[in-house]
C-alpha cells in the first residue's frame, strides 16, 4: 500500500483495544524517528516521554479529561514536552549549534520577547507531531493526538523539571467497535480546490 493510501485510511482513534500492543521494535523505531524530526535552526527544544507503565498511565489518565479511556487502553502514551526556560534553551544551543544558528536565534527570535520565544519553541515541537503521526500511519500503528489534557498535572506526575508538557499521543491498536473508523464514519476533509493553491 502506498503512503498516500495509508494516509487516506489513518484516522484519530477514539477507542483502543486494551490487549493491543506496539512492539518493542516499533517503539524503538518511533523513538529514532522522533529524534530525527525537523526544527528551525535544528533547535530541538523537546523531550519525548514514552509511558508504558500501567501505574503512570493511570495517574495521567486522571488528568486527561475525556481522553481518560484512551490513555488507559492504549499500548503507550507519548508525551511531547518543550524546554521550560528560554535561558536554558539558549545555553543548550550554544553547546551544539553553529554560531550562525545561534545568531539567528539571538537576532531574529529572542528580541521578540519571552511570549514569542515560548510560542516559537512550542511550534518546533508541533513539527515533530506531524512526523510521529505520519510514521504511525506508515507503520500501521493507530494513534490519537490529544491536547485535551491537564498539562500542569502531567508535569507534576512526570517530574521532568526542565521541560513542560504541551500535548500527548496515545498509540496502540484500534478497537473493532471504534465508531470513528472510516468504514463507520467516513473521513471528511475540505476539497483540494479549497486548500491547495497554485501560483
Amino acid at each position: 500500500m502506498s503512503f498516500l493510501e495509508k494516509m487516506k485510511t489513518r484516522y484519530t482513534v477514539k477507542k483502543y483495544n486494551p490487549q493491543g500492543t506496539v512492539s518493542k521494535e516499533q517503539t524503538e523505531q518511533l523513538k529514532e524517528i522522533l529524534s530525527l524530526s525537523p526544527s528551525s535552526i535544528n533547535s530541538q527544544p523537546w523531550n519525548f516521554v514514552f509511558v508504558s507503565s500501567i501505574t503512570t498511565k493511570q495517574q495521567l489518565a486522571e488528568a486527561s479529561y475525556f481522553n481518560k479511556e484512551k490513555v488507559l487502553d492504549s499500548s503507550q502514551l507519548i508525551i511531547f514536552q518543550v524546554i521550560r526556560n528560554p535561558e536554558d534553551f539558549e545555553k543548550q544551543i550554544e553547546e551544539y549549534l553553529p554560531e550562525g544558528a545561534v545568531a539567528y536565534y539571538r537576532n531574529m527570535v529572542k528580541p521578540k520577547g519571552d511570549a514569542a520565544v515560548k510560542s516559537w519553541l512550542a511550534n518546533q515541537v508541533y513539527l515533530s507531531l506531524g512526523v510521529l503521526l505520519s510514521a504511525c500511519a506508515d507503520m500501521g500503528i493507530d494513534s490519537t493526538p490529544m491536547e485535551g489534557i491537564e498539562a500542569d498535572k502531567y508535569d507534576d506526575i512526570l517530574k521532568n523539571e526542565n521541560y513542560t508538557t504541551l500535548f500527548a499521543v496515545a498509540i496502540g491498536e484500534r478497537s473493532e467497535t471504534d465508531a470513528n473508523q472510516p468504514k463507520l464514519n467516513p473521513k471528511q476533509r475540505l476539497t483540494s480546490e479549497k486548500v491547495i493553491l497554485e501560483v
